[in-house]
């Protein structure tokens, strides 16, 4: 076991619940506006730096945006990667994603395949993820052809936890989208997720209050993955509230 995924299960048996906030820089006025979040995130208590998204975040911009992000920061980066392109050597780490309810197989093998000698070269270490697109998916989800678990099948996405488990992945990620109107995934379906699994469960899409945040990990989840809810207000203050939030449902599990 690596560095990283060390730091994240053993911040996992003391929280019994964390928050990884997400920075796309694509969706910040400024690079400095996006570092700054991070630094806001980091002091306030998040967990791990989430650098990344959908679409268009790569090369000189990747590379910019990450190195000034580890100056304002001192929990571990990490690359949420929207394609092969979404690669830097001055991240921490990187979610090594399998999409398995895509339909394109691009995007459960092909992709890694690609980027795995890269991965090598810059010496950045893989985080096994099994990545499950929840209604209605947005961007990630059109882009990456998903076949959408419905909202209303939740033993559906409790035997894709399964399947994920015994293939070997070491965490599940289940997103429903950037900032999905629907909100995130149903409380119904986090309880199947969580009580089906022993890995770590991340949810993203659509968690926005500190009291979504805290019903969501109260009914299983393991970790929240937050982006836009910072982007609108990342403030210091704003973010110790959600980390607070999170903190909460673990123990009232």
């Amino acid at each position: 076991m690596q560095k990283v995924e060390k730091y994240i299960l053993e911040e996992l048996e003391k929280h019994k619940g964390l928050l990884f906030a997400l920075i796309d820089p694509l969706d910040y006025d400024s690079l400095d506006q996006a570092a700054k979040t991070a630094g806001n995130a980091d002091e306030a208590g998040a967990d791990v730096i989430l650098v990344g998204g959908s679409t268009g975040v790569q090369g000189e911009l990747l590379d910019t945006v990450t190195k000034e992000i580890k100056k304002e920061v001192s929990k571990p980066v990490v690359l949420f990667p929207g394609n092969i392109g979404t690669l830097t050597k001055y991240a921490d780490a990187v979610y090594f994603m399998s999409m398995l309810n895509s339909r394109n197989p691009y995007w459960i093998s092909g992709a890694q395949m690609l980027a795995a000698p890269m991965l090598k070269q810059y010496n950045i270490e893989p985080l096994p993820v099994a990545y499950v697109v929840v209604e209605p998916g947005g961007t990630v989800g059109w882009v990456g052809d998903a076949k959408h678990i419905p909202r209303n099948r939740p033993k559906i996405a409790a035997a894709f936890a399964m399947a994920a488990e015994y293939m070997g992945f070491r965490f599940l990620l289940t997103d429903a989208g950037s900032n999905p109107q629907i909100g995130h995934m149903p409380l119904e379906m986090v309880k199947a997720v969580g009580s089906s699994i022993t890995i770590p469960h991340i949810v993203a899409g659509g968690v926005r209050t500190p009291e979504e945040a805290k019903s969501v990990i109260k009914a299983g989840g393991d970790i929240i993955q937050v982006g836009t809810a910072f982007e609108k207000e990342g403030s210091v203050s704003k973010i110790k509230e959600m980390v607070k939030a999170v903190r909460e449902g673990a123990k009232s599990r």
